[in-house]
């Protein structure tokens, strides 16, 4: 399968790493199109007012096999960058893993969940991924969390 990757983290989060990496070695096709810092409540922003730069992140800088670019935009860009601009036609656009919670009224906030509904709103079926931990937090349980995304997919698919 191809999935289309992004978050509200940035590119080089731990999450989006983890979710990537394990795409990757499960033999799926990976494009990141991230932010290239964090965009934490950006909710469903676009940037409109000028133009958007996308560059490649060299491969040294990441934790698998994949391919990614990062945005000076915001996540719901980052999908519309991806899928308009470098043309990838995914099977699924996953947002996150994101490193804290994204519940109730948190949702409208999330730039996770948006990105995710940036990706059904083009007609690709989406998921957002988010952790119920914070930075003080010792372990954030992205490799259980890549587990439960990779369960979900096979049984949406």
């Amino acid at each position: 399968m191809k999935f289309l990757l992004t978050n509200d983290d940035g590119v080089f989060s731990i999450g989006i790493q983890t979710a990537a990496r394990r795409l990757a070695a499960d033999g799926h096709e990976v494009l990141v199109v991230a932010p290239d810092r964090e965009r934490s409540g950006s909710g469903h922003a676009m940037t409109l007012d000028r133009p958007l730069s996308l560059i490649d992140v060299d491969r040294k800088f990441l934790l698998g096999d994949f391919t990614a670019k990062a945005s000076d935009g915001l996540p719901t860009d980052c999908v519309v960058l991806g899928l308009e601009v470098l043309g990838f036609k995914p099977d699924m656009v996953i947002s996150g893993i994101n490193q804290g919670p994204n519940v109730a009224d948190d949702l409208t906030y999330s730039g996770t969940a948006c990105a995710a509904m940036e990706g059904l709103i083009a007609g690709y079926p989406a998921l957002a991924m988010s952790l119920d931990g914070g930075s003080r937090d010792r372990c954030m349980h992205n490799d259980t969390a890549a587990e439960v995304m990779t369960a979900l997919i096979s049984w949406f698919s």
